[in-house]
């Protein structure tokens, strides 16, 4: 498998430190509210990741953090008056919603920052030590300027960085590109103690307290969303591998954008959308399906026709797969040779796409070209139930790699509604009874049910 790797701006074969084993970190939330639809991207986009790679024979350490200490949720807390702790357990229940909406799989460990101040004074304390960090009126900054490989991962000159590069009022840094490791406490916010007085850690620190804590001090690949390369990584970076003196990442993974009707998502522009409000008009499966289907790097765009494409794709995806496990279950018998082989064909393409750097667009492709595949062969006078069977294992097993078809489990209605109307049709039928068998039809059409005679009897599918 190959992974474009930021850190080189290069596809690299992907060799993990541990062979048969991927130790992955994934940025996770500041959970002071809803998340929107574009941390749905990261989040789908790396469960496919890890997805695939444990279908590869890997095992997989997936770990995705919490970042439950920020001004931003110290604001939320002082605008409602209630403490940080309740504002991150409400926001923390309310991604779980989302998440599992979006049939993200819950990661290996999902750590939060506080609880694990220890680890993070642990680093600071080695970087003051070495002199990569000094306290400051209460704070604690990194030395920018003591790293020799700064600016590695987004590939900027330190010349560039210092242009850009201020210090805010009531800040002590040395110098403008210094970074802050720890926050002397203000009045009113959480703090917890230190060697260098009562305080909070900053955002970037807790990262690499929480990956070398659950991971290890190297790890196969870090990843998150493109506007994380700076300076969250970045400082990521240095401050783990000078306190450790060893790398920290091999593989950096960021994914594109999203815009929202062709233009950059912002509240300002009135055109940002959280994933529960999406999810309200569209549900969570078309979202996750927008978030796949193109290559993970590419900026994507979301609009209401967009999204309705998506729906449009998984009907189609749900209808074959629901045709498959209605002529799978009519016999019995072995599909096949010549059948088996060009299953496995499509597999191997499948694995051929989704190996070049994770190509989700690609591997799309081919399942759309199995289905029709698979819908030729269902067409016939007498479709075999074992080749259906067999098509029927394909299809979930490809399209289970990318997460999708999880949001209607059942083939059949539970009550067994459809099944008996339809056996009503049919007794109508046998009886010439055509305007009872034509108001049976029209009522399952009015339950998104259609119909389909064949000579080998009526199949359905939802609509």
């Amino acid at each position: 498998m190959k992974i474009y790797n930021t850190l080189t701006r290069r596809k690299e074969e992907f060799v993990p430190l541990q062979e048969g084993e991927a130790k992955i970190y994934a940025c996770g939330p500041t959970v002071y509210n809803f998340i929107h639809i574009g941390n749905a991207r990261p989040l789908c986009v790396f469960d496919v990741l890890r997805r695939y790679l444990e279908y590869r024979g890997y095992k997989v350490t997936f770990a995705q953090n919490f970042t439950d200490i920020d001004d931003k949720l110290i604001r939320k807390a002082n605008e409602e008056g209630i403490t940080v702790k309740e504002v991150a357990a409400r926001y923390i229940d309310e991604f779980w919603t989302d998440a599992k909406g979006l049939g993200v799989r819950e990661a290996t460990v999902h750590p939060r920052a506080t609880e694990n101040i220890d680890e993070i004074l642990s680093i600071i304390g080695a970087l003051v030590d070495k002199g990569f960090a000094y306290p400051s009126g209460g704070d604690v900054y990194f030395r920018t300027r003591r790293d020799p490989g700064y600016g590695k991962l987004s590939h900027q000159p330190i010349e560039d960085l210092e242009s850009g590069a201020r210090i805010e009022v009531g800040d002590v840094k040395e110098d403008p590109l210094d970074f802050a490791l720890w926050k002397g406490a203000k009045p009113g916010e959480p703090a917890w103690d230190s060697p260098w007085g009562p305080g909070r850690p900053g955002w970037h620190i807790e990262c690499s307290a929480m990956a070398r804590r659950y991971l290890g001090e190297t790890i196969d690949i870090h990843c998150g969303g493109e506007d994380l390369v700076f300076p969250h990584h970045e400082n990521e970076i240095a401050q783990s591998e000078c306190a450790n003196g060893v790398p920290f990442a091999r593989y950096w993974m960021h994914n594109g954008f999203i815009n929202v009707d062709r233009r950059k998502m912002s509240k300002s522009l009135g055109n940002f959308f959280t994933v529960r409000e999406v999810a309200e008009k569209f549900g969570y499966e078309p979202i996750r399906y927008l978030m796949v289907a193109s290559h993970y790097r590419t900026p994507i765009n979301y609009s209401v026709e967009i999204i309705e494409q998506c729906k449009a794709a998984l009907d189609r995806l749900y209808n074959c797969r629901e045709r498959l496990g209605q002529v799978a279950a009519s016999g019995e018998g072995e599909a096949d040779g010549e059948f088996l082989a060009v299953l496995d064909e499509y597999r191997a393409r499948f694995v051929t796409a989704m190996d070049d750097d994770l190509n989700t667009a690609d591997a799309i492709g081919v399942i759309f070209e199995l289905v029709r595949e698979l819908n030729t062969a269902m067409d016939g006078e007498n479709p075999s139930p074992a080749a259906a069977k067999a098509g029927l294992s394909a299809l979930e097993e490809l399209t289970g790699v990318l997460g999708l078809l999880y949001a209607r489990k059942e083939e059949k209605s539970p009550d067994g509604q459809v099944e008996a109307l339809i056996a009503a049709r049919n007794e109508a039928r046998a009886n010439k009874n055509w305007a009872e068998a034509d108001r049976i039809r029209d009522q399952l059409k009015s339950m998104g049910i259609a119909l389909k005679d064949t000579p080998q009897g009526v199949t359905w599918s939802r609509v």
